[in-house]
């Protein structure tokens, strides 16, 4: 079935008589090869796109907190636009996403601000570490990722899942949501994060198949990534959850067809977000999406795709308040799908 979607002031994806959709002509053309980088984005920044500086209590709390056992952050390490709002918190405790195995990473993508190369060897009191930190915050939601780290023999799994367990002892009511790496593809290894017991799994398709490389490191790939997903929905009762960069050159009827291929995928939640260049080393900004498309794609995911929950917006991450508070809605208050997604709209629109 095709939505009708209403016209605006901005492209929108057209869909033709196969239920696919037809790219606009005005959507931005793909570069060839390698990505622009080493200058400014083509596109001012338009004024949708403001986000809250970081303050408050909770944030000054959290980041004491993490300073004192030596842990890191992919909030500040990736800069994340929404660090003040998730950190600083309104109605509960702040959010922060722990980042494991360090601060560098042993793969450079495009469009990443983490630091790549001279990664350092494990902390074994991490795990330990992380779940101290939890307690101490008082987190009731974590969110978990990593580094990749393919100098590793098992490329961090297990201490992944070392960590995922950590929390779990000490509390089994708090959930945890993992935003893992591919880990090359290898099945064994994503089983042992299956295998820990976290609430939600993650892993970032990223953009469209066309456009992996240049935007993602040559280790990774479209089909790898769908593979993790794939083994995680087939293999438990976990949920899954993906997330899409767009303004790096894609077309509509590219992200209609990654979202189709992620529901044929059985992932259960989506985040779309706009990309930002963290500095003029990285991936120009191809093109500023406008909100009211975001919110298309929002529609064109849950109500005609099937997904459980999209988050869609230009400040939306793949680690997002409104995601952890739809999860938060079905796993712990046992809220329909419908009742949740309200709940998460709501919450979030009130930051």
């Amino acid at each position: 079935m095709c939505l009708s979607l209403s016209c605006v002031a901005v492209s929108f994806p057209q869909l033709n008589r196969t239920g696919r959709v037809d790219s606009a002509p005005d959507e931005p053309h793909a570069f060839a090869g390698r990505p622009p980088t080493g200058g400014m984005s083509r596109a001012r920044k338009p004024a949708w796109l403001k986000s809250r500086p970081p303050s408050g209590e909770q944030f000054t709390e959290i980041k004491a907190t993490l300073r004192e056992r030596d842990l890191h952050t992919v909030c500040e390490e990736a800069n994340c636009p929404n660090m003040g709002e998730c950190w600083s918190g309104r109605d509960g405790p702040g959010t922060a996403t722990f980042m494991l195995m360090g601060e560098r990473c042993s793969r450079g993508c495009n469009f990443c601000d983490v630091e790549t190369g001279g990664m350092s060897a494990l902390d074994p009191d991490e795990p330990a570490n992380v779940a101290d930190a939890v307690a101490e915050i008082g987190l009731e939601y974590v969110v978990l990722t990593s580094v990749d780290r393919d100098d590793l023999d098992d490329y961090g799994a297990a201490h992944f899942a070392r960590t995922i367990r950590a929390i779990k002892e000490r509390d089994p009511s708090i959930l945890v949501e993992v935003l893992i790496p591919d880990f090359q593809g290898e099945p064994e290894l994503v089983r042992e994060i299956i295998d820990a017991g976290p609430d939600v799994i993650a892993h970032n398709i990223e953009t469209v198949e066309r456009l992996q490389w240049p935007i993602r490191d040559r280790r990774a790939n479209y089909a790898q990534s769908l593979s993790v997903l794939e083994q995680v929905e087939r293999e438990s009762e976990i949920h899954t959850k993906t997330s899409i960069m767009l303004g790096v050159g894609e077309y509509d009827h590219e992200v209609y067809r990654t979202l189709s291929d992620l529901r044929e995928a059985d992932v259960d939640i989506v985040t779309l977000g706009q990309y930002l260049q963290p500095s003029r080393s990285h991936l120009d900004v191809s093109s500023y999406v406008h909100p009211d498309k975001f919110e298309t794609w929002r529609t064109v995911a849950e109500e005609e795709l099937g997904f459980l929950y999209c988050a869609s917006g230009p400040m939306v991450r793949s680690s997002y308040k409104a995601g952890e508070l739809f999860v938060e809605a079905v796993l712990r208050e046992g809220q329909s799908v419908e009742g949740a997604r309200r709940s998460a709209r709501a919450a979030s629109q009130s930051v």
